[in-house]
């Protein structure tokens, strides 16, 4: 299938160079970005405690760093949620040799915790309050229930009251802001009455707490290796046993060159390294391995039908002949990765940037990379001397 009648007729091959140069700057700049800063990596290889907070009022990245360095959090990564002001989200790293890993990942909450209460510019309450009264934001729903009850409260109607509030609270800010929901939300008045008492509303609130052991960490970085190199070594046995050996050996080198442009993007922009963003990765090389093989077996085709061509008229003819529907294969690709980046929100915008990266590099490299490396080793290609 072509979007054109006419086929075109582009040189690929008398740009292998300028395409070759392109691609090893930009591998280049990454080595150098690698060996001078690393990768960003996520608490699922370095271990630690990740927590994700919402605030009732805007707050900037100062005013966090600022009160997390006075619990000795200052070195936490404070990451804002994608088009808010209001949501971040706050990684603290294990610290080797100190404590075991629950006692530091409670540790390190509670200093979040402090850090918010003490120490950033918030609608403080009193040291009595946060003591004794209940924070109507954080509690769960079996502290609310024990509340109640405790306050005179009859269990059935304690069981209901705290379905009600933790109802209230499944929204995106995961907070309540005003009484004003409370007492719309069909509790009884009685209800209503004992948490203005009784209770407030606190002015941020711990959407979710993750925890992740440095053992586990360094585990997933062998088998996140171990993944990606039987990945590339299975790909070179099966288009070595569907083609030809150095089809594989081609095809290897092209995904090598779009796992490491992918790398360099992540190094780049600071992207956290995650597991979402490795999947993101494998997904990138089976794309690109597909088109791949679609020009290679027109090259394959072609090779029996253009007998008295020499390799680049084969390989450039090869590559117009399969270029509209490489073309048509990534734009349709292409627009369902780009919602995702619009509109999949910050828990995947790691994974969906990453897919649009490796698509449009993948899609670049099967046209100019692939057959340039079938060019570059013309002899086992042809299995006939270069002409």
């Amino acid at each position: 299938m072509r979007m054109n009648k006419k086929e075109t007729k582009i040189k690929f091959m008398s740009k292998r160079w300028i395409a070759f140069s392109a691609s090893g700057l930009v591998i280049l700049a990454g080595v150098f970005i690698f060996l001078t800063q690393g990768f960003n990596l996520g608490i699922d290889f370095t271990g630690g405690t990740m927590v994700e907070v919402s605030f009732v009022k805007g707050m900037s990245i100062k005013e966090l760093r600022s009160g997390l360095s006075k619990v000795g959090q200052g070195d936490a990564i404070i990451q804002k949620a994608e088009g808010s002001d209001r949501k971040y989200f706050i990684k603290a790293f294990q610290k080797a040799g100190q404590v075991s890993l629950e006692e530091d990942h409670e540790q390190v909450v509670n200093q979040i915790r402090t850090a918010l209460n003490e120490h950033v510019g918030l609608r403080h309450h009193t040291a009595e309050e946060l003591k004794d009264d209940l924070d109507i934001n954080n509690a769960s729903q079996q502290t609310l229930k024990d509340f109640f009850t405790a306050n005179g409260v009859s269990e059935e109607d304690a069981n209901a009251s705290a379905e009600i509030i933790i109802e209230i609270r499944k929204n995106e800010s995961g907070l309540i802001t005003d009484f004003s929901q409370i007492e719309n939300s069909g509790l009884k008045k009685r209800v209503v009455t004992l948490l203005k008492d009784k209770g407030f509303l606190g002015d941020y609130t711990f959407l979710n707490v993750e925890i992740v052991g440095p053992q586990v960490g360094s585990d997933l970085k062998r088998k996140t290796t171990l993944a990606a190199i039987w990945a590339l070594l299975g790909m070179l046995v099966y288009i070595g046993f569907r083609f030809k050996f150095i089809f594989g050996f081609a095809a290897v080198i092209t995904l090598f060159h779009d796992v490491l442009i992918v790398l360099t993007y992540l190094l780049l922009f600071r992207i956290e390294l995650s597991l979402q963003v490795i999947a993101a990765i494998l997904t990138i090389i089976g794309y690109s391995l597909n088109d791949t093989i679609v020009i290679f077996d027109r090259v394959r085709d072609n090779m029996q039908l253009m007998k008295k061509n020499n390799a680049e008229e084969i390989l450039d003819a090869s590559v117009n002949q399969t270029l509209s529907r490489t073309l048509m294969t990534a734009g349709t690709t292409l627009v369902a990765v780009l919602a995702l980046v619009l509109f999949g929100g910050e828990v995947i915008s790691g994974f969906a940037s990453t897919m649009l990266v490796g698509i449009v590099f993948g899609t670049y490299s099967s046209v100019f990379q692939s057959c340039a490396w079938l060019k570059i080793f013309e002899g086992a290609f042809l299995g006939r001397k270069k002409g």
